[in-house]
């Protein structure tokens, strides 16, 4: 069996390998070409050039590299065009992946596989079906996404989301983590403010006035911040102007330790404040309460409030189909509401334990591994083709 994989960033790669790992376990004479990073090399994959050529996020970035872009997309479909694989599958980066595929199905039958499907469901539904003139097969990381995917024409196979398989901090570790930053059995409050640069700009401000209120209602309070390593040097002179001392965490140059630190803040912590994003499942992973807030610029407020279909932006929320998460989007993004949950939150975190540990059940946590049914779904998918 011939397979041709394509990753462009390291979450991509993270499931493309997991996915090859899935392959080769059920297939032993599987081979692979493609384009991935350490992840699928680990795998058997020799990449077509190096993953970072494509892994290009914006607007602005992408129009800078357009024409090398482009290039790269001819030069991937006539790979995959002369390779003739039983399957092309394109994992998540769809600017690049589904040009690929789109160009593929113009010139082949090869079948197209795509992992990770768009979040069609809270904005955009129209991408669906121009998805299904060249994908034949989605392979989704939501409980709830098939039923969109199958509406437009693909077949769509939940496989379940990577984070049910991340490594946790232990209760050694945890307790490890509290003694060797002297927080002892005080309360702690964990502190993700985003991992780019606009994020941290624009959420700083608010989460620093917010933690001055908690601070003046719960003093016993201790505070710690992992760092996203591209927005460290930022997230210092920010926190430098907020009243409270957080414990910083700086991932750089630490490698495993660095992440081993980070699992034991997150078990460590009582509630996390935290920006919008894939985050809330690895606090619910780790069990840990939220209070999310998030802010845009008043352009992208207008546009993206007219086009969401969904009330919620939480995956635990949305996942657990309640609204336990507190969230605080766009303009409802101030201080005082954001600091009266996170002291709400504190107090009562059961109803929201709850809504974590069902998200994690719905995901597949305690069933067979993400890769592992994604190469399951992958090898049903050609076998009904």
């Amino acid at each position: 069996m011939k397979v041709f994989i394509i990753a462009g960033e390291p979450s991509g790669d993270k499931l493309g390998g997991a996915l090859m790992q899935g392959l080769k376990a059920q297939v032993p004479d599987v081979s692979f070409e493609g384009i991935g990073g350490e992840r699928m090399l680990e795998e058997g994959l020799q990449s077509l050039f190096p993953m970072d050529e494509i892994s290009i996020m914006g607007i602005t970035e992408i129009l800078r590299h357009y024409g090398a872009l482009k290039a790269r997309i001819r030069q991937t479909a006539e790979a995959v065009v002369a390779a003739k694989p039983d399957v092309l599958i394109t994992v998540d980066l769809p600017e690049f992946s589904l040009r690929v595929a789109k160009l593929v199905k113009e010139s082949s039958d090869i079948r197209t596989v795509h992992y990770v499907a768009p979040t069609v469901w809270a904005w955009r539904p129209g991408r669906a079906a121009k998805m299904a003139k060249h994908i034949d097969q989605v392979l989704a990381l939501l409980p709830f996404e098939p039923p969109y995917m199958e509406a437009a024409g693909m077949r769509c196979d939940f496989v379940g989301h990577p984070v049910v398989t991340d490594p946790q901090a232990s209760q050694a570790e945890e307790a490890s983590f509290r003694l060797r930053h002297g927080i002892g059995d005080a309360p702690l409050c964990l502190i993700l403010p985003g991992s780019r640069r606009s994020e941290v700009s624009r959420l700083g401000p608010v989460f620093g006035e917010a933690l001055a209120r908690i601070q003046e209602a719960r003093p016993d309070l201790r505070y710690v911040l992992p760092m996203a390593a591209p927005v460290a040097d930022l997230v210092k002179q920010t926190v430098a102007g907020w009243p409270i001392d957080p414990i910083l965490l700086d991932p750089r140059d630490q490698g495993e330790a660095g992440k081993a630190e980070k699992r034991a803040a997150f078990a460590a912590a009582d509630v996390a404040l935290a920006a919008s994003g894939t985050v809330a499942l690895e606090l619910a992973a780790a069990n840990t309460p939220m209070v999310i807030g998030y802010d845009m610029g008043w352009l992208s407020r207008q546009i993206i409030g007219r086009l969401m279909l969904v009330d919620s932006v939480n995956l635990v929320n949305l996942v657990a189909e309640s609204r336990t998460v507190p969230e605080y989007i766009g303009d409802k993004c101030r201080p005082d509401p954001i600091a009266d949950a996170v002291l709400r939150v504190l107090d009562a975190p059961q109803e929201q334990t709850q809504a974590m540990q069902l998200t994690m059940e719905r995901l597949g946590k305690g069933g067979a591994a993400p890769g592992m049914r994604a190469a399951e779904a992958v090898l049903a998918g050609i076998r009904e083709s």
